[in-house]
């Protein structure tokens, strides 16, 4: 971006910087902000459409409040990338989402104008709140905006904070952005209800032309006023369309022109003066400003790079996702049981499921952004014989674990949780990353935990899984996979059964998932440095391959396990427990996700940081096992363990 081409964007250092503006300089600069963000995201990808959307939303919030003292709290947040440009991160705005850049979301260690953390629907007003809360018992004046929109008024934790806020009676602004989308439309009552508000755009005008026009009647227009307060159920029926906001203890103002600036400016000037629960709803579109995110704003919410003039992606050629493997293998299955239905929250082509909507919609259900009811639904569903599956994110399925407990496992009831996006995800970076599946999931008693190598193991998971009379959770990675040809007839897979693909002498790796073919890789590179490398794919976390696993580690002596979930209560833990147990001479490395966030960046780059790629594999397990050696500590158990010395010798001769 040339800087001839941003005049007013060169000149904002801060956020004051956009107050000092005129109108005609905003609305240039709402222009300047577009033409940025398009050309950046073009080149590195990122959500597009949700922050195209809000540029004169966010021009009016920064031109009206004084962000030095006051807090804007973005709801899911991948609306805050005009919010990142204008608060000092423009320099570093190309590094957006890379290994090392800038967070697509706010971060409160990113910036002090990030007021609160977020990258999950639905939290902006509860914490919203607890700022203005925070702010009146410390006895300090500021005001806290929550904008929540992108289908986030689905979740039911937003209307947990509305109600709070209307019974506290707390000076806060929620900004309703309406632009009838999450990811996918919007669907629900809520969502119907927030259309016939559309329908009434004159709403706020006419209730201030009425107020106008009684109180200009000499010597009984303030009485009329305060007549009508006390009647006010009957009134607000006429005047005001926002009965629902106004029952739970706000003030509604609305809806108006999300992209109409001078209007925006004005009625937030008006509402910042208010010292109660504010509602202000604005209409905004998705992808305002760019053609092609404004014919697909799907496809825009969150894009690869693109070619600018066209919006085509600039990848070309496609490898088969897991996540098209999936919900290709559920039509196969649906055409053939009746009984198999269909769930998602809010995210039909992010699950892989858009392809079951359309062949079976009586059967498909988009419950929007409510994890927690979508479990319980699919529970209900399962009492009456019917064999839902629920396509979820992993990082999704943490916000209904009481759900999957209580409502599902306790009950014993078939429902089939297909878990998406395990393990490292990439440019989303922690917020999204699936790196505690595992760990919560063999938690729970009674279910059935799945992982698969390949695309063709996925679709017999899915088969195995419909066939269980208990809950069963699959999980499966972000992006292409392996390239195995498909089956055909997919079967199912013995319950609890891993499989040895490489025997080996010296080591056995047992892993899970994509990290078998990690595993595999690493078990080759090994064989060329002399170290003989066994494979388990474990295929199952729950119930594990105990006899597999235990003849293989004490004919080894060494085991290391391998996945892509935290090392904290995953499933190397639990080898590991099972190993002390029953083979405790056994010595057991955990390769596994580390005890801390990890940031975002491409999917290989991250894992070579954590030390997860077959090249670090390798180097991780013959200095491991040059450590045993050289301590003379060969571990093995039972008569199948070779002598010590002789092991020693041959490790010690291949070690680094």
């Amino acid at each position: 971006m040339s800087a001839s081409a941003t005049p007013i964007l060169d000149r904002i250092r801060a956020p004051k910087d956009v107050r000092s503006l005129d109108m005609a300089q905003l609305q240039q600069l709402a222009q300047e902000l577009r033409m940025e963000t398009v050309e950046v995201i073009s080149q590195v990808g990122g959500h597009l459409a949700p922050s195209l959307g809000v540029v004169e939303l966010t021009l009016a919030l920064f031109s009206v409040l004084d962000l030095d003292r006051d807090k804007i709290v973005w709801d899911v947040g991948h609306q805050s990338y005009v919010h990142k440009l204008l608060t000092g991160r423009r320099a570093q705005f190309p590094t957006i989402r890379q290994y090392g850049g800038i967070s697509g979301f706010p971060r409160r260690d990113e910036s002090p104008y990030d007021a609160f953390g977020t990258g999950h629907a639905s939290t902006s007003i509860s914490a919203a709140l607890g700022m203005a809360v925070a702010r009146d018992l410390q006895g300090q004046h500021y005001k806290v905006v929550a904008v929540i929109g992108d289908g986030a008024l689905t979740g039911g934790m937003a209307y947990e904070g509305l109600n709070n806020c209307g019974q506290l009676q707390k000076d806060l602004l929620v900004v309703l952005n309406d632009n009838a989308m999450s990811i996918a439309p919007n669907v629900g009552a809520v969502s119907r209800y927030l259309t016939r508000l559309r329908l009434a755009p004159g709403a706020l005008r006419a209730k201030r032309d009425v107020k106008q026009a009684l109180r200009r009647i000499p010597g009984m227009g303030n009485s009329v006023l305060r007549a009508i307060e006390r009647v006010k159920d009957s009134v607000k029926y006429l005047l005001v369309p926002g009965m629902l906001f106004e029952e739970l203890g706000f003030t509604y103002y609305g809806p108006i022109d999300g992209h109409d600036l001078p209007l925006l400016v004005e009625t937030l000037k008006e509402v910042y003066t208010l010292h109660q629960p504010v509602l202000l709803h604005v209409v905004t579109k998705k992808g305002r400003g760019y053609p092609p995110a404004e014919r697909n704003p799907e496809y825009f919410h969150g894009t690869s790079p693109f070619v600018l003039a066209t919006g085509e992606p600039k990848e070309n050629g496609h490898t088969v996702t897991y996540t098209e493997v999936f919900g290709k293998t559920l039509v196969q299955l649906a055409e053939k049981d009746p009984r198999i239905v269909a769930i998602t929250a809010a995210m039909p082509d992010g699950t892989g499921l858009a392809p079951f909507a359309r062949q079976f919609p009586e059967r498909f259900f988009d419950v929007g952004i409510a994890e927690q009811h979508a479990l319980t639904f699919a529970a209900g569903l399962a009492t009456q014989g019917m064999r839902p599956v629920v396509a979820i994110y992993s990082t999704f399925l943490q916000r209904a674990y009481d759900q999957l407990i209580h409502d599902i496992c306790l009950q014993k009831l078939p429902v089939v949780l297909a878990v998406d996006r395990a393990g490292l995800v990439g440019h989303d970076g922690p917020t999204h990353h699936g790196a505690f599946d595992l760990s919560y999931l063999d938690a729970v008693p009674g279910i059935t935990v799945m992982s698969p190598r390949d695309e063709a193991q996925l679709q017999r998971m899915l088969v195995t899984a419909l066939s269980l009379e208990g809950p069963v959770a699959i999980r499966y990675p972000r992006g292409k996979a392996v390239g195995v040809p498909l089956l055909q007839d997919p079967q199912p897979l013995p319950v609890g059964q891993g499989e040895l693909l490489r025997d080996g002498e010296d080591v056995v790796f047992v892993a899970i998932g994509p990290m078998v073919q990690r595993a595999l890789a690493s078990a080759s590179e090994l064989a060329a440095s002399g170290i003989d490398a066994g494979v388990i794919d474990a295929v199952f976390a729950k119930p594990m391959d105990e006899q597999l696993i235990l003849r293989a580690a004490t004919r080894t002596g060494r085991v290391v396990t391998v996945e892509d979930n935290t090392a904290m209560g995953g499933f190397g833990a639990q080898v590991a427990a099972l190993l002390a147990q029953k083979a405790p001479g056994v010595a057991c490395l955990i390769a596994a996700l580390p005890d801390r966030f990890v940031g975002q960046g491409r999917q290989e780059e991250l894992y070579q940081e954590v030390g997860l790629t077959p090249q670090a594999l390798t180097e991780r397990v013959r200095r491991w096992l040059e450590r045993l050696g050289s301590a003379g500590c060969r571990q093995a158990s039972g008569s199948e363990g070779k002598s010590v010395g002789k092991e020693t010798r041959r490790v010690g001769a291949h070690s680094l």
